[in-house]
C-alpha cells in the first residue's frame, strides 16, 4: 500500500491544490490515485476552515479597519458576478484552498452549500489537472 505516497499528495493539495497532481506524478501514482487523493486533499481544508470559520473569526476579530489586497478585491469581483460557483470554480486553480474556503465563510455562504461547491470543483479540477500533467508527461519524456 502507497499510504505515504497518498498522505503527500493530500498533504500538499491542502495548500495548492496543483501542487497534488504534480506530486502524484512525481511519486509515479496512478492518475486515478492522485486525483482522489488532491481532491481529498483540497476538501480537508475546506471542512477544516468551514467548520471552524466562527471560532477562528472570533479570534482574530479585531476593530481594526480592513484592508484590501488584490486577492480580496478580485474575490469580491467573483463574488458579485458569479456567487459561490465563482469562488469554488477558481479555487483550485487560482486562489488556494484555504484561501477559497476563507472567502467563502467572509461572505457568509451556507456551509453545506460551500462543501457541496467546493467537492464539485475539486473533482472537476483534479481530472482535468491530473489527466492533463500526465498526458503532457507523456508528450514530453517518450
Amino acid at each position: 500500500m502507497n499510504f505515504a505516497k497518498y498522505l503527500s499528495v493530500i498533504a500538499v493539495s491542502m495548500l495548492k491544490f496543483a501542487g497534488g497532481p504534480l506530486t502524484g506524478l512525481a511519486i509515479k501514482l496512478s492518475w486515478i490515485e492522485t486525483a482522489i487523493c488532491s481532491v481529498v486533499g483540497m476538501m480537508l481544508t475546506v471542512s477544516l476552515i468551514v467548520f471552524s470559520g466562527d471560532f477562528i473569526r472570533k479570534i482574530f476579530r479585531k476593530d481594526k479597519p480592513k484592508k484590501f489586497t488584490k486577492m480580496t478585491r478580485f474575490g469580491v469581483k467573483i463574488r458579485r458576478k458569479f456567487g459561490l460557483i465563482g469562488i469554488a470554480f477558481l479555487t483550485p486553480i487560482l486562489f488556494t484552498p484555504p484561501v477559497g474556503a476563507a472567502l467563502s465563510i467572509a461572505f457568509r455562504y451556507d456551509k453545506k452549500e460551500i462543501l457541496i461547491q467546493m467537492l464539485i470543483s475539486a473533482v472537476a479540477w483534479a481530472i482535468a489537472q491530473t489527466l492533463f500533467f500526465y498526458f503532457v508527461k507523456d508528450l514530453i519524456f517518450k
